[in-house]
């Protein structure tokens, strides 16, 4: 196999200049994932080079990780000047195990709320939404986070509208998204309004990722979480869901399945899942859904009946509820992905 030569990511005339905060503690990913997605459009044979990348840390040199593999900063934050962050076309905060260090570091705070000020536009990965939201910014926007994050933030910072299952979320020059491999759709959705969507969608195909996942679509899946708990009070209820999701699934009905009281399997499901029993059904439908309306001959009305809604104007509903788009259009988008991604 061929090396790949990476790109420069020095600024030319008229690259986008990106900086990335990060600081001892951060999660690689928050900063690898979306860096690398960024700063590939670079190798697309554009002129001048779309981007231009920087991290940024407490201080130049290295920069302890939750991995224990360090990364590099150019600078510390300290060296950066008012005049170089309005220049910025989109300054980023990653998350990691170090945030609630940082959010007690007056300095670094001060930093940020300065970079937020000025900045064009403004991105966190994973709990890096509760940096920005502790200098003000989100207050009254709409947030995301990590969904083990998101209740910690919600208490810390009541003003902001956290959204816990949104895989990215954007309310004016300011866009969140959830843990580690999500800031590459954020990433994505930012090459994507910079460069358009053939752009962002070759980039895609480059990384082998599956699709550009809308903002609003679901952090994990109702296959993810049966098999996360595969021992637990609601496995024999989850198993019956996946394999009967046509069919009556509703809470007496599980509760019989399952061999437990309502009561008792109501509360066994908010203790493992965090969710109702009714709001686990309705993400498993809206996956099995989501999966048959990549088949280019599949009916809506037919989609709706075999996952278990009532119509297909049910299914729309939960649809735009869950993901901000409708079945039609969430199948357009996936088949135009899926032929521009053919050889």
């Amino acid at each position: 196999m061929k090396s790949r030569k990476r790109p420069s990511t020095e600024s030319g005339p008229a690259s986008r200049r990106v900086m990335m905060l990060g600081y001892d503690g951060v999660q690689i990913l928050d900063v690898t994932g979306p860096l690398e997605i960024i700063a590939s459009a670079n190798e697309l044979g554009l002129s001048p080079p779309p981007y231009a990348v920087e991290l940024v840390g407490e201080r130049k040199g290295l920069m302890a990780t939750t991995m224990g593999l360090p990364l590099v900063a150019s600078r510390g934050y300290g060296s950066v000047s008012d005049d170089e962050l309005r220049a910025l076309h989109t300054f980023m905060v990653s998350g990691g195990d170090g945030t609630l260090r940082m959010l007690g570091d007056r300095a670094f705070m001060a930093f940020v709320a300065r970079a937020v000020r000025l900045a064009p536009r403004v991105a966190s990965v994973c709990s890096g939404a509760a940096i920005l939201a502790a200098t003000g910014a989100l207050d009254g926007r709409r947030a995301t986070s990590h969904w083990g994050a998101v209740p910690a933030i919600a208490r810390a910072f009541p003003k902001v509208r956290m959204e816990p299952d949104a895989i990215h979320v954007r309310d004016g020059k300011f866009w969140t998204s959830a843990g580690i491999t999500a800031g590459m759709d954020l990433a994505l959705a930012l090459v994507e309004e910079d460069l358009g969507h053939a752009i962002a969608l070759r980039i895609a195909r480059r990384h082998v990722l599956y699709m550009m996942r809308p903002g609003g679509q679901a952090q994990f899946s109702a296959e993810l979480a049966a098999q996360a708990a595969p021992k637990g009070k609601t496995a024999r209820a989850l198993s019956h869901i996946l394999e009967n999701l046509s069919g009556d699934l509703s809470l007496p009905a599980l509760a019989q399945a399952s061999a437990m009281s309502p009561r008792s399997l109501q509360r066994a499901f908010l203790a493992e899942h965090g969710v109702s029993p009714a709001a686990y059904v309705a993400r498993a439908r809206l996956d099995a859904a989501r999966r048959k309306l990549s088949e280019r001959t599949a009916k809506i009305e037919r989609v709706a009946a075999q996952c278990g809604f009532a119509s297909g104007e049910v299914l729309r509903r939960h649809f735009h509820r869950a993901l901000g788009v409708s079945p039609s259009d969430y199948r357009a988008r996936f088949l135009t992905a899926q032929r521009r991604h053919s050889p």
